[in-house]
């Protein structure tokens, strides 16, 4: 396989610094020698390569833009994000365990947990000795969190906790779980761990996409969760919904990895693949796809700079990271299936990746905020005049 060359059209490296050119060249090299190799094996098997874990955490991958006092690599947002897109330039649910452990878990922990959860648990998910993950989607609550029937009751000393949880990244594998519910009509944050009594992870299989990713259900029947185990600072559905920024944010950067891997096959392979005694690089059609992928991701990439640049100035709004997710992973979802198109029938096969990144991408699409929910986010900040209700 020709070895990845990354698209910059606009020459986009010229606004990053030196150190962020040298994160990415690290991930990148990383993602070629220790992911590609693996992961379609790993895809077809719905297997999540829990051996990369470590490495990962040797990276600095697990929460990279939190303070370098819990172990975390301190960098900023810019840095940050570009981690994610190489990450997804391998597989989505790489990034999507990444994204989980740093913006899902260790994040809440950091904003909303007092010093001593933050010392507890925030250096060994940096390491990588403990897997988080988030508990806020349930079965029948997904775009409507606030309805969520997950309940929480004081009792002495502790809390009883009861209900459900869906579609829960790292769910299966995790020590130790940030769960969201209801004490008295307010939405709260717990830290429930592995082996707690009552409290159960089954994987949800039978997947057609992120299938290298573990999914998961919570189960929780009478969990006792001791009460130093409330997130303190957790008040009301606000504090979920800034998690989720955290993680939009990180989606539309990784995003642009997927976009770039399938773009850059597919260019590849047009220009080697020879039909009517020329390369079919040379037919309008085929140069039309190859066109509006390569402008897309440059857009894409100039939306996720700019976007990281407010963030580490305390700029940004969360209307903004909706867009961002939103147009990012939107384009890349398009890209890949060109990709996919301009390869013909090898496009199915596992030779290739772009029908793995399109498969994945389709639960990005859907998850973190549907494309029609960040659309509404958008639509109520421009007019004033919210769609929800």
């Amino acid at each position: 396989m020709k070895k990845f060359e990354s698209p910059d059209y606009f020459q986009i490296d010229d606004l990053l610094t030196e150190d962020e050119k040298m994160i990415r060249s690290a991930v990148r090299e990383w993602v070629d020698d220790a992911v590609l190799p693996i992961i379609e094996d790993h895809y077809q098997k719905a297997q999540f390569p829990r051996e990369l874990i470590p490495q990962m955490a040797e990276l600095g991958l697990f929460g990279p833009n939190l303070p370098e006092k819990y172990g975390c690599a301190g960098v900023n947002n810019v840095a940050y994000g570009i981690m994610m897109q190489e990450l997804e330039r391998g597989d989505s649910g790489v990034r999507s365990c990444a994204s989980v452990q740093g913006s899902l878990v260790m994040y809440p922990i950091f904003a909303f947990g007092n010093e001593k959860q933050r010392q507890h648990w925030l250096p060994q998910l940096a390491k990588g000795e403990a897997i988080g993950c988030f508990g806020l989607t349930e079965p029948d609550h997904g775009s409507d969190p606030g309805g969520m029937k997950t309940k929480a009751l004081k009792d002495g000393n502790s809390y009883i906790l009861n209900g459900a949880k869906m579609w829960i990244t790292n769910g299966t594998i995790a020590d130790v779980a940030v769960v969201w519910a209801k004490l008295e009509g307010t939405v709260r944050g717990f830290l429930v761990e592995k082996g707690t009594p009552g409290f159960s992870a089954p994987e949800m299989m039978k997947k057609h996409s992120l299938r290298a990713s573990i999914t998961s259900e919570l189960i929780f029947q009478d969990c006792r969760i001791p009460a130093e185990n409330l997130l303190p600072e957790s008040r009301g559905l606000a504090s979920p919904l800034s998690c989720l920024t955290q993680a939009r944010y990180g989606i539309a950067w990784g995003v642009i990895g997927a976009a770039m891997a399938c773009y850059d096959e597919a260019l590849n392979y047009a220009k080697t693949r020879i039909q009517f005694d020329k390369p079919i690089a040379s037919f309008q059609l085929v140069q039309q796809k190859l066109v509006y992928m390569i402008t897309e991701i440059t857009k894409m990439q100039l939306l996720a700079l700019q976007l990281g640049r407010l963030k580490d100035q305390n700029r940004y709004k969360f209307t903004q990271v909706s867009m961002a997710k939103r147009n990012n992973v939107f384009h890349a979802l398009e890209i890949a299936r060109l990709a996919r198109d301009v390869l013909g029938a090898n496009g199915i096969t596992a030779e290739y990746q772009s029908m793995r990144h399109m498969c994945n991408l389709e639960t990005v699409k859907t998850y973190e905020g549907t494309h029609d929910i960040h659309t509404l986010i958008v639509g109520g900040d421009i007019t004033g005049i919210p769609a929800f209700t």
